[in-house]
């Protein structure tokens, strides 16, 4: 039985180091824990799943956030889902969506949103599978 974990604990950040860094390399190991407890202060929450075979390895993760907007209201908003590459297609991602929904739920939410590359194609049949549409096109601009 895959329970989902949650990352509080300095240990526990660090264990998902790998992970995180296979959906973020451009974050540099030594940051990885200092940026996740910045991000925690204002309320970023970190779940991940460790291996079947060696429970010390993380080897799927999920950061998401309460957000309101005057479009959505309240909602769920979901920074970042990956999964070890060899450990795809065995239903990590789909519990940790399982277990964002039910806590969203249990917050009395109604709405889990979350960006993704356009050409991450396996992720987007896992979120259309997961009931997830495609509801707005999202535009960024970098400065400097």
């Amino acid at each position: 039985m895959r329970t989902v974990l949650n990352a509080v604990s300095d240990a526990a950040i660090l264990a998902c180091t790998d992970v995180i860094r296979t959906l973020r390399p451009h974050i540099l190991p030594e940051d990885v824990l200092p940026q996740v407890k910045e991000m925690q202060a204002s309320g970023y929450r970190l779940v991940y799943l460790t291996a079947d075979e060696d429970p010390s390895k993380a080897v799927a993760f999920a950061g998401f956030r309460q957000k309101q907007t005057l479009h959505s209201g309240k909602f769920i908003y979901i920074d970042d889902l990956a999964t070890l590459p060899e450990y795809r297609g065995q239903g990590y991602a789909s519990l940790l969506l399982q277990h964002i929904r039910e806590l969203a739920l249990a917050e009395g939410l109604t709405i889990l949103q979350l960006d993704s590359g356009h050409a991450l194609w396996p992720a987007h049949k896992l979120y259309h599978q997961q009931g997830f549409y495609i509801s707005a096109h999202h535009f960024t601009q970098k400065l400097a």
